[in-house]
């Protein structure tokens, strides 16, 4: 049985979080995966983008949320 390709296409490219010691980006994005509608992502991407770590897909209605639950967030104030 022959494995589908899985097709993505970068949209919008947001920005990079974090670059880890092996050159793979932690990056914002927009992104449709199989043709499927765009949504935001925080994925690892390696550094020519030709293998994708996990990530977490949000909806715009999801991206929204997030946006206010962080509005007040403080950083520093968790690490203590």
């Amino acid at each position: 049985m022959k494995r589908e390709e899985i097709k993505f296409e970068v949209k919008k490219e947001i920005g990079i979080l974090s670059t880890n010691r092996s050159g793979w980006n932690k990056e914002v994005n927009i992104v449709s995966w199989n043709d499927g509608t765009p949504k935001l992502e925080i994925r690892d991407w390696s550094p020519e983008r030709e293998k994708v770590g996990k990530g977490v897909s949000l909806t715009g209605e999801e991206v929204a949320i997030l946006k206010e639950l962080l509005a007040d967030y403080d950083p520093y104030e968790a690490e203590e």
